[in-house]
């Protein structure tokens, strides 16, 4: 079985409500944030695949199309590729919000339905997101957990697991945690083996 991070979209890995773009309904509205790349490729490198898990309520409330998320995402996953990035999947919730559906966060749906598609063993998988409903959903799902905090933010996030400040950060934490893992196991084999 697989390991994966799943990624929360607009906050984590580009910009939104920042003084360049307020919602990202159309392609030249994407701007990655700092380090988003580096971050994925180090957890593509740690061996985990990278999903995206986003709601996107503006296609349910009329603010955009189906058409214009996928716009969207291409110009997202070029811009990511041009720096080496590589994301395996996307899945998002089209729902406005309290439709009741079992996809928009802080439902796992979208979760469980990457998780089936691409084989993932949830308890060894993270989410990361910048708001609740985010880490609500990972936690349901049966992933740990890692609230992003930007400097406009005051509301803990008691459930989250681990906190960081950028998408960057928390990808060294994942990496941390695996190499901390590796060791415990390499010591635990060498203490049975004595």
């Amino acid at each position: 079985m697989r390991k994966a991070v799943f990624l929360d979209r607009d906050g984590v890995i580009n910009e939104v409500r920042s003084p360049r773009v307020h919602y990202v309904n159309n392609a030249d509205d994407v701007f990655l944030l700092p380090g988003v790349a580096q971050a994925v490729q180090a957890l593509k490198e740690a061996g985990y695949m990278v999903f995206i898990v986003t709601n996107q309520g503006g296609i349910g409330l009329g603010y955009m199309t189906t058409a214009q998320l996928h716009a969207v995402h291409r110009q997202l996953l070029l811009l990511l590729e041009k720096d080496g990035a590589v994301i395996d999947d996307i899945a998002y919730c089209p729902h406005r919000p309290g439709a009741g559906c079992l996809c928009r966060k802080p439902e796992p749906g979208m979760i469980l339905d990457l998780a089936q598609k691409h084989r993932v063993h949830l308890p060894q998988c993270y989410t990361i997101g910048d708001r609740a409903p985010d880490t609500a959903a990972g936690r349901l799902a049966g992933t740990r957990t890692i609230r992003i905090f930007s400097g406009e933010q005051t509301d803990p996030d008691t459930n989250a697991d681990l906190t960081a400040g950028s998408l960057l950060e928390a990808a060294l934490l994942i990496v941390q945690e695996q190499l901390q893992e590796q060791e415990r196991q390499a010591q635990d084999s060498s203490s049975s083996n004595s």
